[in-house]
């Protein structure tokens, strides 16, 4: 192991309290997300047909989704024999544990209900919400690695860090990484790509190809739940749970962007056939 590391920096969990109330820096991760994709869905708000009730109303399903889903996705994807032996363990959300893949199930959810009510597609609405959704994810990789939690694997690398808890070795920064990926890199892509019109579905779908592909490659980076570990897979390569929900995303976003694109060029090739020849 190389002797050149950094030693995590003593940063208190809590911003500050007022009475039995605290105000977390996880805590404050999520209000920037919300904040931002806010923000970001007001600019982007002149390319629907949609008032600013209803735009309310979609942000506003949205994070309880982000809440409810990411909640309940983390007690049943991780911790689901403590969830038979404590049901109430379900709301204990004081003690920690949050899931994306849970969380973009509510999420996703939310997005069927709003597209119905707002009489559009549900793929129209996911489109329009995927660019807003990276800082959010990358506000909460900041929190993570403030609480020192979901720590990478041990390392000899010259920016391991030593975290509080995690044994005397350092181990990759992993929650800096997810925080490149899916935060920066994640919104650069679909930011970019959603500045022109697209197929329907084309967004929604790089999106979850994206996401999935920069999980599954920083997973090897991660450490795996102690209480999961690894899954033996082909050609005896661990695989952690994080990896096992990411793959549907990669194939579903793969399916989706070949779906959307085929559909867009069968209707474009069906306009041009339509158009009376010129004599």
């Amino acid at each position: 192991m190389v002797s050149s590391y950094f030693t995590f920096p003593q940063i208190d969990p809590i911003i500050f309290s007022v009475g039995p109330l605290s105000l977390r820096w996880y805590g404050l991760m999520y209000l920037v997300g919300f904040a931002a994709a806010f923000w970001l869905a007001g600019v982007r708000l002149s390319r629907t047909n949609w008032s600013k009730d209803q735009l309310s109303d979609l942000l506003f399903w949205g994070f309880l989704g982000v809440i409810l889903g990411g909640r309940i996705g983390y007690v049943l994807f991780y911790q689901f024999e403590l969830f038979l032996s404590d049901p109430m363990y379900l709301f204990k959300i004081w003690t920690g544990g949050m899931s994306f893949h849970g969380g973009l199930l509510g999420v996703i959810a939310a997005l069927w209900w709003f597209s119905r009510k707002a009489k559009c597609t549900f793929l129209q609405v996911g489109d329009f919400i995927a660019p807003l959704v990276p800082i959010g994810l990358g506000a909460g990789r900041i929190g993570n690695f403030i609480n020192a939690e979901l720590w990478g694997r041990t390392t000899d690398v010259s920016w391991g860090v030593i975290f509080p808890g995690a044994g005397a070795l350092p181990r990759h920064p992993s929650q800096l990484y997810e925080f490149a990926l899916e935060g920066v890199a994640l919104f650069l892509i679909l930011w970019l790509y959603s500045r022109k019109p697209r197929p329907i579905g084309a967004v929604s779908g790089l999106f979850l190809l994206c996401y999935g592909s920069f999980r599954f490659f920083v997973e090897f980076f991660r450490e795996p739940d102690q209480h999961i570990g690894l899954y033996e897979g082909a050609f005896s390569l661990g695989i952690s749970q994080g990896q096992i929900l990411s793959a549907p995303m990669i194939i579903g976003g793969i399916a989706l962007m070949v779906w959307a694109l085929r559909r867009n060029k069968m209707a474009e090739t069906s306009t041009t056939a339509s158009k009376p020849a010129k004599t």
